[in-house]
């Protein structure tokens, strides 16, 4: 399965798009399912980490300001020079783009982290500034790149984000807690490593599926669009991928510390962002048409991405 990662993945968002088209009864109902598929696929990666090790994490000082320097300074200016120069005088395009790529992952990054043999616990170390920062900074990031065109509020996203990783965390650490008290641990930990992996990746698909099922219909309306979005996307994710791997190198952090450090500047808090988008700019139906491209494009390259690392052997 893990060598058929991006074909699985480009076959769900397919699926889930043709479901969407024949039931309407289910496209109605998809966009409920993504969160919730999302919380139990990170239950079962939080079912794998150790919560000390995402304490000792902090300690990583390096890996955690090379990871804040890319997605807080360095992308939101390459997104603003991406858009200006693929969307210039479309506006809603522009303001879609910025929302999905000034907006780190997460949850995605986390799964595609495992699936590459990276550090989990380390990539799971930067949640919670991840979460704050784009909090904080996405409505400044609209007004100073989008100026008096758009307008917003951080209520939402505070409390989808929270819902989406706090239940997963929590339920997890309980379940570990339990099961670590009873005769069964180490078969239940054995069989954790055995299958989780396999698990990540059916609700992945799952996701996937919903996400493609309730927004499929806006977007083979639109199809044009896919094209001005496509370019930019390919050259942010090429770019941050060699820019992550060139600082793991520079700051010489080891292999499987530098595999979070790419998937976390590259994949982008989509779901999140299109639930935002929904609400907040409904009656702007391309804003909501861009965050559902991105995870076209995007979850095939983060599949392919993984696949390459997992090959690759550390020099």
């Amino acid at each position: 399965m893990a060598k058929l990662q991006p074909l699985i993945i480009i076959v769900s968002a397919l699926a889930g798009i043709l479901l969407g088209q024949f039931s309407p009864a289910v496209a109605s109902r998809a966009g409920n399912l993504i969160e919730v598929f999302l919380m139990i696929l990170l239950f079962f990666v939080f079912l794998a980490v150790d919560i000390k090790e995402i304490k000792r994490s902090f300690t990583n000082v390096r890996f955690s300001l090379a990871a804040l320097a890319i997605n807080f300074i360095w992308t939101p200016v390459f997104t603003f020079i991406l858009g200006s120069l693929f969307m210039a005088g479309q506006i809603d395009l522009q303001t879609g783009f910025i929302m999905l790529m000034v907006t780190p992952c997460t949850d995605w990054y986390l799964i595609f982290t495992g699936m590459a043999g990276g550090n989990v616990s380390l990539g799971s170390s930067l949640l919670p500034l991840n979460l704050i920062l784009q909090i904080l900074l996405l409505p400044v990031y609209l007004l100073l790149f989008m100026g008096n065109a758009v307008s917003f509020s951080a209520g939402n996203i505070f409390t989808s984000i929270l819902l989406v990783l706090v239940i997963p965390l929590v339920s997890a650490n309980i379940v570990k807690l339990i099961a670590g008290k009873l005769p069964v641990r180490e078969k239940f930990e054995k069989t954790i490593t055995v299958y989780s992996d396999m698990i990540q990746l059916i609700f992945l698909c799952l996701a996937v599926v919903s996400m493609f099922a309730s927004q499929g219909k806006l977007l083979l309306e639109n199809p044009g669009l896919f094209v001005s979005i496509f370019p930019p996307l390919i050259i942010f994710f090429i770019v941050n991928f060699i820019l992550a791997l060139f600082a793991g190198k520079l700051l010489k952090l080891p292999f499987k510390d530098t595999i979070p450090l790419i998937f976390t500047t590259s994949a982008r808090n989509s779901p999140v962002a299109l639930a935002i988008a929904a609400v907040t700019f409904s009656d702007r139906p391309v804003i909501a048409l861009v965050l559902v491209i991105g995870p076209l494009i995007e979850l095939p390259v983060l599949a392919v991405d993984a696949w390459i690392l997992r090959k690759r052997k550390p020099t």
